[in-house]
Formats: C-alpha cells, sequence, structure tokens
C-alpha cells in the first residue's frame, strides 16, 4: 500500500504566504517525478509545479516568481512554498507521485494521489 499525505493548507490574507507539505510512505520502491495540482470549483485539475527526482522542477506561468517546489528525497516528502499569495490561488492543492513498487524482481511503476489539502486565500 502506497499513501500520499498532503499538510499545510489553510485560510491566509492575500500577500501571505503557506508551506505544503506531502509525504509518500507505504511499500515503496523508489519515487520518480512529483508534482503539484490544483483544483478549483467548477475547474479542471491543472498542474503547476513538478519536481523530478533529481531535483529538476519546473512551474506554471501562473505561480512562477511565487510559489517554489522543493524535494527531500531521503524523506520521500516534497513542499510547495506559496508566497504572495492571491485570492486565484485558492483552491484544492493536490500532490501526486509517479511510484516504483515491489521489488526488483516485480517492479511497477504506477501514479499516486494524495487525498487534497484546502488553501483558501481572501482578500
Amino acid at each position: 500500500q502506497v499513501q500520499l499525505v498532503e499538510s499545510g493548507g489553510g485560510s491566509v490574507q492575500a500577500g501571505e504566504s503557506l508551506r505544503l507539505s506531502c509525504a509518500v510512505s507505504g511499500n515503496v520502491f523508489t519515487v520518480n517525478a512529483m508534482s503539484w495540482y490544483r483544483q478549483s470549483p467548477g475547474k479542471q485539475r491543472q498542474l503547476i509545479a513538478r519536481i523530478t527526482s533529481g531535483g529538476s522542477a519546473d512551474d506554471a506561468d501562473t505561480v512562477k516568481g511565487r510559489f517554489t517546489i522543493s524535494r527531500d528525497n531521503a524523506k520521500n516528502t516534497i513542499y510547495l512554498q506559496m508566497d504572495s499569495l492571491r485570492p486565484e490561488d485558492t483552491a484544492i492543492y493536490y500532490c501526486n507521485a509517479y511510484i516504483y513498487t515491489g521489488t526488483l524482481a516485480t517492479l511497477r511503476e504506477g501514479a499516486y494521489w494524495g487525498q487534497g489539502t484546502q488553501v483558501t486565500v481572501s482578500s
């Protein structure tokens, strides 16, 4: 069993900061790329930041310069530092990871999702 558990969401005022965390646990052989997505009511889930196992990161234009994704491979955890938050950043934020499970003889890769954490930014 593999679990992704997000934490760090909450309600803040515009201009403030939050830091989200996503920790992977369970029968994990290795964790490949991990990402943060967000979904606002009535909208499709949107990719906002991605980081490879080697630490190469990329993020969407809508959050560039304000959000920073980082990773601690020893803890199988990623973070999303969100600064200068705006009301339009209000959404449920989801963690996604591509994970190899099993042993060397039985390796298989799957995509896993966390349960989501609510971020609300008021003006």
